[in-house]
């Protein structure tokens, strides 16, 4: 067995920020850190502070939801769930004094803040209370609450005016229900108007309202590829801008000059790009072989706040300022006993699935060469609307360090390479999608040096679901698997899904009536007497999008059919937990069960 290099534990606790935000004057920054071993919220005056510990408890363990600032930087709101239920309740925090209130109380719904009014008064917030994902305002307290809009399609976005006449978000009115169009409300709730569809099927989602307030930076994939743009909302005119054909997305929109910072995705890297829409200059912020996360303007646009990553380097937060290209990190890493040098560089690579379709990949392979072939891992990621980036991985650089290599496909149906691509497991899940994961494991035998009897997959979320796919499909070409916080059972989750989720479900895969022979063909429960793979089920007990009884019911099939828990697959259920974890300890006992039962398994006496 391949000789440790450092300890999963050691990785795991190297503390991580998470969704940065700037206030409205520029001059501070909040952000999610677990320094203290759990997730807290700090704040860092800019430029040249040190970050400051403001909640001491009270925040979710979990991060699905963030938080914004009071206009005048005094409080932020934030949504907390219980248990990583996802039932989230807006809560008020004081960043001097460090006192929580809550302003909604709503168990069975979802509410997640998206801005306060110019005059602080009022605090636009989405929720589902009413059913479907709607945009929401409520005077400051919790009082006082108006529906703006009242839709069928969930509604993304709410963004206030600058002068805070209106609102600006996005949803979708047509039959296509991939569609997504930008639209405006009074503050009022009256008056809900669309004022840009560039394509019936194409998505345009806002990014916020330049000074002045006649015009939106939106985002558009129209033409393939996202590009972002700046609407004129009388006119319904936009002038693109950026790099054509190049996917790249409106990240955040100065509140002072007319300045836009986008992200640039390109061969699986996020570079972040700042452009003066008067001059039309333009620069890329930073250089390296990785990503850039969250940018925001600060500091009277003369510096940029990003959280940046390479596969051989930790997330941290930094301020760059924008004239001297000077670099502050907010954030350090102390790496303390882990050896950086020891750390794997994954290769970009290529291959080719069934249908010829070319499948981007990154690939972590051991420096120690094996005579006999080496272990592999295919990791699927989740979404299916996502992808792997070129970040720091601690997981895959613990499992290379133990003599595994690690493929992280983007399968069709990631995003980052065209719409195209994007669609292409459209009411095809579990078909095309796999036929890429079993192409992947032909890749690591002749390209990695990959022993075929000693191949895993494994994944979360759809990665779950594909990985309880692919062990039911495709039983021959798998030894192990862990599915986690998966889907067996395409019927059950819609049944048991809130409005907004169904939607997307919708979405992706058809109508479960109109489909019902594909999505029962494309539900792993119905071929679990095919299963040869030794199978790890791992599943948060209070998930709400894919609810535990997803991973429970197939346990309880393969139970059916003569399977022994214990040998034949092990199941595992975490009190406390819904759909995976921010939180330090649970990550690490996540990690720490599926890392050992890989090692047991594709390490066996038996081969």
């Amino acid at each position: 067995m391949h000789k440790r290099s450092y300890e999963l534990e050691e990785l795991l606790r190297l503390p991580t920020p998470f969704l940065p935000q700037v206030s409205y004057n520029g001059r501070r920054l909040a952000f999610y850190w677990d320094r203290s071993g759990r997730v807290e919220l700090y704040v860092v005056d800019l430029p040249d502070g040190v970050p400051r510990q403001v909640s001491h408890g009270e925040v979710p363990r979990a991060l699905r939801a963030g938080f914004v600032w009071s206009r005048d930087g005094t409080r932020i709101v934030f949504a907390r769930d219980l248990g990583g239920n996802e039932q989230h309740d807006i809560h008020c925090i004081d960043v001097e004094t460090g006192a929580v209130a809550p302003w909604t109380t709503t168990p069975a719904a979802q509410e997640i803040p998206s801005g306060f009014s110019p005059d602080d008064e009022w605090l636009a917030f989405r929720s589902n209370r009413d059913g479907q994902m709607n945009l929401y305002k409520m005077r400051c307290g919790g009082d006082e609450v108006t529906a703006l809009t009242r839709y069928d399609a969930p509604v993304f976005g709410g963004h206030w005016s600058p002068d805070g006449a209106r609102l600006a978000f996005s949803t979708n009115e047509t039959e296509h229900l991939d569609n997504s169009d930008v639209y405006v409300v009074e503050a009022h709730g009256q008056g809900a108007r669309r004022v840009l569809q560039v394509a019936v099927g194409s998505q345009e989602t806002v990014a916020g309202w330049l000074p002045g307030g006649r015009e939106l930076v939106i985002t558009s994939d129209a033409g393939g590829a996202s590009r972002p743009g700046v609407l004129d909302v009388e006119r319904g005119e936009v002038r693109w801008f950026g790099a054509e054909g190049v996917e790249e997305t409106a990240a955040s929109v100065s509140k002072v000059r007319r300045r836009v910072v986008t992200l640039r995705n390109q061969q699986a890297r996020l570079t972040a790009h700042v452009y003066d829409l008067d001059s039309g200059t333009s620069c890329r912020v930073g250089v390296g072989d990785g990503f850039a996360l969250w940018p925001q303007l600060a500091v009277e646009d003369t510096r940029l706040v990003v959280a940046r990553a390479t596969p051989t380097r930790h997330r941290e937060l930094v301020l760059v300022d924008l004239d001297t290209a000077a670099e502050r990190r907010l954030t350090p890493v102390d790496y303390g006993a882990v050896d950086r040098e020891r750390f794997v560089e994954p290769a970009d690579v290529r291959f080719r699935s069934a249908d010829g379709l070319e499948i981007p990949a990154l690939l972590f392979r051991p420096g120690a060469p094996v005579e006999a072939g080496r272990p592999g891992v295919i990791v699927i990621h989740g979404g299916p609307r996502a992808q792997f980036f070129r970040g720091f991985d601690p997981f895959a650089q613990y499992l290379a360090s133990r003599g595994i290599a690690v493929l992280e496909p983007n399968v069709r149906g990631s995003t980052g390479y065209g719409v195209a691509f994007r669609d292409r497991n459209l009411k095809d899940w579990g078909g095309g999608d796999l036929d890429d994961v079993a192409a992947g494991a032909s890749y690591l035998v002749a390209e990695a040096g990959v022993d075929p009897r000693r191949i895993a997959v494994m994944g979360g979320s759809y990665g779950g679901y594909l990985t309880f796919m692919a062990v039911v499909k495709r039983p021959d070409l798998f030894r192990a698997a862990i599915a986690w916080i998966g889907i067996t059972d395409l019927h059950r989750l819609y049944e048991k899904s809130m409005e907004h989720f169904k939607y997307y479900l919708r979405t992706l895969m058809g109508d479960p009536v109109g489909d019902a022979d594909l999505w029962r063909d494309r539900s792993a429960i119905h071929f679990a007497d095919r299963l040869r793979a030794k199978l790890l089920i791992l599943h948060g007990a209070n998930d709400p999008r894919c609810p535990v009884e997803q991973s429970r019911r197939f346990r309880d099939r393969l139970c059916e059919l003569g399977y022994r828990e214990g040998d034949d697959f092990e199941y595992v259920e975490f009190e406390g937990q819904g759909h995976a974890s921010s939180d330090i300890q649970q990550k690490t006992a996540t990690y720490r069960l599926m890392a050992d039962f890989l090692e047991r398994s594709l390490y066996a006496d038996d081969l």
